[in-house]
Order: C-alpha cells, then sequence, then structure tokens
C-alpha cells in the first residue's frame, strides 16, 4: 500500500493525519480511524511500560533499557548532582526502513 504524505502541512506525521489517511485510503469512517490509531498507540505505550519490547516488522523495533545512575552536574553552578537511574525507549529502524530512506530520501511516497 502506498501512502502519499505531499498534503502535510507539517514536517511531522500527526496522530490525527495518520486517522484522517486511514478514513481517505481504506475507507473507514473518521470515528473508527481516530480509535482505531489510538489503540495501536495505547498498545504499544501499555506493552512498553509493562517491560516488553515491541517489534514491528519492516518498520523496527522500540525497546526498554534501563540505565543505570551516574554522576552528572549542574551547567550553571558545576555542582555535582547524582542522575537517578531510570528506563528509556530506544528506537531501532530495520534494515528496510533504513532502505527505503536512503533509496527515496527526495520522494515523499512511503510503502509498507
Amino acid at each position: 500500500m502506498d501512502i502519499t504524505v505531499e498534503s502535510l502541512e507539517t514536517p511531522a506525521l500527526t496522530k490525527a493525519q495518520l486517522a484522517d489517511l486511514l478514513f481517505e485510503k481504506i475507507g473507514l469512517n473518521k470515528r473508527e480511524s481516530k480509535d482505531m490509531i489510538d489503540a495501536f498507540f495505547d498498545l504499544i505505550a501499555t506493552s512498553l511500560v509493562d517491560g516488553n519490547d515491541v517489534k514491528l516488522t519492516g518498520f523496527g523495533n522500540f525497546q526498554i533499557r534501563t540505565k543505570a545512575p551516574r554522576p552528572g552536574r549542574n551547567p550553571r553552578t558545576g555542582e555535582a548532582i547524582p542522575i537517578q537511574a531510570r528506563r528509556v525507549v530506544t528506537f531501532h529502524a530495520s534494515q528496510k526502513l533504513k532502505e527505503q530512506i536512503q533509496n527515496q530520501s527526495s520522494n515523499t511516497s512511503v510503502s509498507f
């Protein structure tokens, strides 16, 4: 399926724009489109919060990583401040996505 994003007014693709694209390309009504996008991102967020990685074939992987505590400093005062251990989300693009980005840098059409 080709999704052309030439009509986007901002350089970022928003959830509302994704819902509009579902409405236009698939024919879902606007409410169903919005609900589907919200449910998709809620599932991803819930899985990550629960400590599970999310793997989207052909797109990439979202992984939870635990960062160890480390010393830091206040840039204004130079005072040493400990940085707490924390969990962060990292994203690693799939090889297929990387190739599409390299090969179609001037084209605004994306295929999944």
